[in-house]
């Protein structure tokens, strides 16, 4: 058997999330379906995590093992994948990686991308959370800046979630506006993310934007564990996976290394 890494990008307004639910419609599944018919084998695919109903990837991978050699020479078996994925779904490469390597445990981070627009756009409905009233983005990063305090994200995740445990090393976290769309954008980094943590960390942190908590409120709410303590989560249609970092060691091609996934980013 030979393992493969997919890269690949979905707009997930019509999907109910990455991971396989029967009698839903998801990226995951799709694809299954597709690789069976065109591999004349079994397929089943490993993402690098699950992605909640409505949210996007412009920078997805998942795994998967087959009994044919080299799939990433096949120059014909990319073209046919995307014919038949759609509009909303895009591979860009296989690649083949070592027997043992694992898009979702191997991963050394993530990085997510939340979408804030402050003017009424038509071609942004789906792609980004549409919120008309001011936003103190200073004080929102006073708070971003805590995050990077703490490891225990009880409070941000769902409940009664299935996470064997509540930890995770943030690296990175930050608001950031782009003037020449009017938008506001939140962006996170670390090793692993919990259920629906991302959303619930940006509804609250829109409440202090609009300036319903005090951004030091962020230490108390992670201090209690407690879901109840944060804020509403923010919509799904807002939030991207961008990035995904592995150890360049997993990328091997006839035993030998070879270049790690490039980092496609489809969001400006």
């Amino acid at each position: 058997m030979y393992r493969y890494f997919v890269e690949l990008a979905y707009k997930g307004t019509t999907y109910c999330g990455w991971q396989l639910q029967p009698g839903h419609p998801t990226i995951q599944g799709k694809l299954e379906d597709i690789m069976r018919l065109l591999l004349r084998e079994p397929v089943r695919l490993t993402g690098a995590g699950r992605t909640d109903s409505g949210v996007h990837a412009s920078c997805f991978v998942a795994h998967f093992d087959s009994e044919k050699e080299a799939l990433h020479l096949d120059t014909q078996l990319l073209r046919k994948i995307n014919g038949l994925a759609g509009k909303d779904i895009a591979i860009y490469r296989i690649r083949p990686v070592a027997p043992n390597a694992h898009a979702r445990f191997d991963a050394l981070s993530r990085t997510y991308l939340y979408r804030i627009a402050q003017t009424k756009n038509p071609f942004t409905v789906d792609l980004a959370c549409h919120l008309y009233r001011p936003l103190n983005t200073a004080k929102m990063n006073r708070a971003a800046k805590i995050l990077l305090e703490f490891q225990d994200f009880t409070s941000f995740s769902k409940l009664h979630g299935d996470a064997v445990t509540n930890l995770c090393n943030i690296t990175e976290a930050r608001w950031t506006k782009k003037p020449a769309t009017g938008e506001i954008r939140f962006t996170i980094t670390a090793n692993r993310f919990l259920r629906n943590m991302v959303r619930a960390i940006v509804g609250t942190m829109i409440e202090i934007g609009t300036e319903k908590r005090p951004p030091d409120d962020i230490r108390r709410i992670i201090e209690a564990k407690n879901r109840n303590a944060a804020g509403t989560s923010a919509p799904a249609h807002g939030l991207y996976l961008t990035k995904i970092v592995y150890p360049p060691s997993l990328f091997t091609a006839a035993g030998k290394t070879v270049d790690p996934p490039a980092r496609y980013n489809i969001v400006r």
